[in-house]
């Protein structure tokens, strides 16, 4: 097992690991032991007592986070050319279709979010393979297929997020960047967490919300009370 550094250990230390912390306790306290020389990124773990292998207990949705995530989100629209002025306006970093199937094809993938149209689905279903283990291909559900492709993009660089729960039973979520404000950083939580609360899928039996952790970047994580959500 590796050693602490010091900073990690004082950092360890002032963690009560008895006690479970509110939202707004929890992010103070994050902001306090993130020692990292870079804006590093606070995110949320909630377990969920469902069991993802069943369809009817799957969790998967989308939020728009009211302070933002604080990250330079890059987005490509595959659009035809009659949408291509439309996405570049509302802030596409990279707008075209076969040039950019091409390069996909060739194993560029770097970008954050891809928003398509219904008419060019049908064009990305061989680059499953690629896209799927990025989490890059996209969905109805999660709003990145759809004809208002530039209400899609701004929503997306405005703080839009979609999560969806592992085969562990846990949700992973990047909430903000350790400069924000603990007020903003609570504030993102409890977006998250109300929308989680929403998506219940009534196959769902027992205690819903498990556990909450929030940590930062090398940060030790730091237990929510599960009540609060």
């Amino acid at each position: 097992m590796a050693r602490l550094t010091r900073k990690q250990k004082e950092a360890v230390a002032k963690i009560d690991k008895t006690k479970l912390y509110s939202l707004e306790e929890a992010s103070a306290l994050v902001k306090e032991i993130t020692n990292t020389k870079f804006d590093a990124s606070v995110d949320l773990a909630v377990r969920l007592g469902v069991d993802p292998r069943k369809a009817n207990q799957m969790v998967r949705g989308v939020v728009s986070l009211p302070h933002g995530t604080g990250k330079d989100v890059k987005v490509l629209a595959l659009v035809t050319p009659d949408k291509e002025a439309e996405a570049k306006e509302a802030g596409a970093d990279y707008v075209g279709l076969d040039e950019y199937l091409d390069k996909i094809k060739g194993g560029w993938t770097d970008v954050d979010v891809i928003i398509t149209m219904p008419s060019v689905m049908g064009k990305l279903g061989p680059l499953g393979r690629v896209l799927g283990p990025r989490g890059l291909m996209p969905n109805p559900k999660t709003g990145t297929v759809t004809m208002d492709v530039a209400k899609a993009v701004g929503e997306v660089k405005a703080g839009k997020i979609d999560f969806k729960v592992d085969k562990t039973g846990i949700v992973h979520a990047a909430i903000g960047k350790a400069s924000f404000s603990a007020d903003k950083i609570a504030g993102n939580a409890q977006e998250l967490l109300s929308t989680l609360m929403k998506l219940k899928p009534t196959a769902a039996k027992g205690t819903y919300v498990k556990s909450i952790f929030m940590s930062s970047t090398m940060s030790p994580s730091v237990a929510i009370d599960p009540k609060i959500s």
